[in-house]
């Protein structure tokens, strides 16, 4: 059981808290029970602790924990306001910045998803946000066919190309053969063979010699309308 006193202190104290978080200095303590010196306001909050109602802080000024409340506070009357359960934070969702600036980066026309056709068609230049081209140095071209519509590359696509001569198995390139024709494919390498693979079960892959076939650039990203 508590002394009136000391359960008005620890109402006191309680309340403060869940207002701002900050306990009561013992001024304040005084002042609010009407106490003479801040010696009772001492007496009181070591039977407090005693009893296990608070807890003080270590190292840290004006510091007390709350750590229970009599079953009788709220049979009295009192106003005792207990703090809310902590709850989990939501993990917060990023919103993406909207990609304003755009680059102009060069349209060379045509590139085939499917027979190769003539390569690097016009000079033209298309307007690409930047958000979507990484390093290096890119051109745009549109996709003709439906031989890799299974990567989800659809003809009438603008694919954006970084510039590469070089690149590894099962990257999708740009590939020029035999100095003429270009074509949009599935690199890999089969023996002393270079194979171009299409995504699409319709078509064959394509094997040439590694002399026949030079790597223009590698597929960084695609553009898509819709009509």
């Amino acid at each position: 059981m508590l002394t009136a006193k000391q359960h008005e202190l620890l109402v006191f104290i309680n309340q403060r808290l869940d207002q701002s978080g900050i306990s009561p200095s013992f001024e304040e303590m005084k002042e609010a029970l009407d106490l003479k010196s801040k010696s009772g306001v001492h007496r009181l909050i070591g039977a407090l602790e005693e009893r296990g109602f608070i807890r003080r802080l270590a190292n840290r000024a004006r510091a007390l924990e709350v750590m229970k409340m009599p079953e009788s506070a709220n049979a009295r009357g009192d106003n005792v306001t207990r703090p809310a359960p902590v709850k989990e934070a939501k993990p917060q969702i990023q919103i993406p910045v909207a990609a304003n600036d755009v680059l102009e980066i060069p349209f060379h026309g045509k590139i085939a998803a499917g027979v190769p056709i003539e390569a690097l068609e016009g000079q033209n230049s298309l307007s690409v946000p930047m958000a979507l081209l990484g390093a290096g140095e890119h051109y745009a071209l549109e996709v003709s066919g439906d031989s890799m519509m299974e990567a989800g590359i659809l003809d009438g696509d603008y694919a954006l190309i970084r510039k590469a001569d070089t690149a590894r198995d099962g990257e999708i390139v740009v590939a020029l053969i035999r100095g003429e024709e270009a074509t949009l494919k599935y690199l890999r390498r089969e023996g002393q063979q270079i194979r171009l693979d299409p995504a699409n079960g319709s078509y064959q892959p394509q094997y040439y010699a590694p002399h026949e076939v030079q790597v223009q650039g590698k597929l960084a990203g695609l553009l898509r309308r819709y009509h």
